[in-house]
């Protein structure tokens, strides 16, 4: 390593919340780093405490803080900490935003709705923050929210790895829960040199999905469902017994966000589908694991993109 590598990462500081420690571990793993010692807690009245042990003064902050299940709680832990770095003078603060709350809330679908997704930037941004990377954003545009540079990271290389080893063959179509995801199942499937295929949907209610068609080929095929983010996991097991009644031979499915609220894990496990690969941008805790659920890491991409960043060069290389 020459001596300006040694001292750009001299000046780098990797701090975490408490939203997915283990996820920062592994990155500071790969970057060749200690993670900052920072205390975040609570005082007794439920409010924010954080503790910075030691001068960071001209320092290049990057705090991971996935903003995951509890989300207010987690969103206001970044914000004071990187108000705390501000006030103590550091050169520049990156939020690692991993898992991006509030991103479906993009735009007004009615009459009197927030649009929440601003909101949270405008809050980052007051806060202190000079630059955010977050990983496969629900809606792309969100990047257009911030004032200061975002680094769109994208799951779907680390997926394809994955899947490129489970030797499918020919028999491999990737398949869009909705019509709104056929851009990120395009890119998978081109990683993977497969076709795909589109489910068409409509939502009666929040939460709930209804399989209406589906467009393509799959018949006799291994159908992978990919998004970004399964929450209650209801589109992914209804589109799932959609595509074995359509005569799929096996149905996996991949989500990079895991968020997996209320029963969703027993829908899983009680659904058709065989597996569902996830990433570790929110931490799986213990009441969550399956048999059926498997976690790939984003750490080393993501410690990429830092180490990038720090020795200024061209990150977008990354991403292709």
């Amino acid at each position: 390593m020459s001596n300006q590598s040694i001292n750009e990462l001299g000046s780098l500081c990797l701090m975490t919340g408490n939203a997915n420690p283990e996820l920062a571990h592994k990155i500071a793993a790969h970057i060749g780093v200690k993670i900052f010692d920072t205390f975040v807690g609570r005082f007794n009245n439920g409010e924010t405490q954080v503790m910075i042990s030691d001068s960071i003064r001209g320092k290049d902050i990057f705090i991971v803080q996935p903003t995951s299940q509890p989300v207010n709680d987690n969103l206001m832990d970044l914000l004071i900490m990187a108000d705390a770095c501000k006030r103590a003078s550091a050169h520049s603060i990156t939020a690692i935003v991993p898992y991006y709350a509030y991103a479906r809330q993009d735009r007004k679908t009615r009459g009197r709705e927030p649009i929440s997704a601003k909101l949270v930037a405008n809050l980052m941004v007051a806060a202190g923050m000079t630059r955010v990377l977050t990983v496969d954003l629900h809606a792309g545009q969100i990047q257009g929210f911030f004032d200061i540079p975002v680094d769109h990271l994208k799951a779907a290389p680390v997926l394809a790895d994955y899947f490129r080893k489970q030797d499918f063959g020919d028999d491999l179509v990737v398949v869009s829960p909705d019509l709104g995801g056929v851009t990120r199942a395009r890119e998978l499937a081109d990683y993977l040199k497969a076709p795909i295929a589109i489910i068409e949907k409509r939502r009666p209610r929040p939460g709930e999905a209804e399989v209406m068609s589906i467009i393509g080929d799959v018949n006799g095929k291994v159908a992978l469902m990919v998004d970004d983010i399964v929450d209650t996991a209801g589109s992914l097991c209804e589109g799932a017994k959609a595509l074995k009644k359509l005569g799929s031979k096996k149905v996996i499915a991949a989500c990079t966000h895991a968020v997996l609220s209320n029963n969703a894990v027993k829908k899983i496990d009680d659904s058709v589908m065989e597996q569902l690969v996830i990433t570790d941008t929110i931490a799986l805790p213990p009441e969550k694991y399956s048999p059926k659920i498997t976690v790939l890491s984003m750490a080393e991409a993501i410690g990429d993109v830092i180490l990038n960043i720090q020795s200024h060069r061209s990150v977008s290389l990354l991403f292709k």
